[in-house]
C-alpha cells in the first residue's frame, strides 16, 4: 500500500496543488470581483462589506489579492513551492479568525487545508533544505537562465489578463468572466504545451 501511494505521490501532488490553487484563486477572485459574482466555493466573499465597518476594508481587498496570487502559483507547476510557502501563513490566518469568532466547522476545513497545505511543502523539501542547511554554496552553481521566454510571456499576459478582468467587472460581467476563462485556457494551454516537449 505505501508502495503504491509513493509511486502515485507526484500525481497526487499535482492534484492537490491543482485543488489549493483553485481554492484560493476563486476564492480571491470572488472577494474582488463586481457584487462577488465569480464562482468560487469558499468564501465569505462579504469579507470586505465586513471589515469595513472596522475601517479595514482595504485589508480584505489585500487578502483577496494575496489569495488570488497564491492560487495562481499553486496552479503552474513551475511556480508552485513559491505558492505552497506563501499559502501556509494565509491559511494558518484564516483558521485562527476562524476559531476566534467561534464559526461552526470552518475551522475544521481550514485545518485540512493546512494537511494539504503541508504535504505540498514536505514534498518540496528537496527544494528547500538549503535554507536550513549550514553551508549553500552549491546553490550558487544552479543557472537562473529562462530556457523558454516565450512560454514565461505567455504567462505573464495571462496573469495581466486575468488580473485586468477584476476592474472590467465592475463595467460588464460578462465580458470579465469571459476574458478571465480565456486568459486561464490560455495559461492552461501554454502549460499542457510545455509538457509535451
Amino acid at each position: 500500500m505505501i508502495a503504491l501511494f509513493q509511486k502515485h505521490q507526484p500525481r497526487l501532488i499535482v492534484v492537490v496543488r491543482f485543488f489549493l490553487g483553485l481554492t484560493f484563486f476563486s476564492s480571491g477572485m470572488a472577494k474582488l470581483y463586481f457584487e462577488h459574482s465569480f464562482p468560487g466555493f469558499i468564501g465569505p466573499v462579504w469579507l470586505e462589506d465586513e471589515l469595513s465597518t472596522y475601517g479595514l476594508g482595504l485589508y480584505a481587498r489585500f487578502i483577496g489579492a494575496s489569495q488570488v496570487t497564491i492560487g495562481l502559483l499553486l496552479l503552474t507547476q513551475r511556480f508552485a513551492t513559491l505558492g505552497a510557502i506563501m499559502c501556509l501563513p494565509m491559511i494558518s490566518n484564516i483558521f485562527m479568525v476562524t476559531v476566534s469568532l467561534g464559526w461552526q466547522g470552518t475551522p475544521y476545513v481550514n485545518a485540512f487545508l493546512i494537511v494539504l497545505n503541508l504535504w505540498l511543502l514536505i514534498y518540496d523539501y528537496p527544494k528547500l533544505r538549503f535554507i536550513f542547511a549550514e553551508r549553500h554554496m552549491a546553490t550558487r552553481e544552479i543557472s537562473t537562465r529562462r530556457s523558454n521566454p516565450k512560454a514565461d510571456l505567455i504567462w505573464a499576459i495571462g496573469i495581466l489578463t486575468v488580473l485586468a478582468s477584476i476592474p472590467l467587472s465592475y463595467i460588464h460581467l460578462e465580458i470579465a468572466w469571459g476574458l478571465c476563462a480565456l486568459a486561464l485556457g490560455g495559461i492552461a494551454w501554454n502549460q499542457l504545451r510545455k509538457k509535451k516537449k
